[in-house]
């Protein structure tokens, strides 16, 4: 298991990389009706596992290379491969990560706080 600092940018990196698919979807969904678009998404996912496996954090500033095109929807009448309720889908569970995020990521500081306060009686 990571130490204390390693998870906190473990966290990070997660809220980070939901942000991110947020901004993906919200743009996706922006792209309903263009034609020829093409849908992004992020594995930021697979990057955080690879990271926590390697215990390799450097991998984890680079949102940019999160960032890819599935290019495996199927194509809907504007010719593109945006799907309003996969996209809805999408956000509702990306949303409840970030509030799982959040929430370690607070419980984290509270824990070192009550360290610090306890250290300093």
């Amino acid at each position: 298991m990571p130490h204390r600092a390693g998870i906190i940018d473990y966290l990070e990196a997660g809220l980070r990389g939901t942000a991110l698919r947020q901004s993906l979807i919200a743009n996706n969904v922006a792209n309903l009706d263009t034609p020829g678009f093409r849908r992004s998404d992020t594995m930021f996912e697979k990057v955080l596992a690879d990271a926590i496996e390697d215990g390799e954090l450097a991998n984890l500033d680079e949102n940019e290379a999160w960032v890819f095109t599935p290019g495996t929807s199927p194509v809907n009448e504007a010719g593109n491969d945006v799907s309003l309720d996969a996209e809805i889908g999408e956000m509702v569970k990306t949303g409840a990560l970030y509030k799982t995020y959040v929430r370690l990521l607070g419980r984290m500081y509270r824990q070192l706080d009550m360290a610090i306060r306890e250290d300093v009686r």
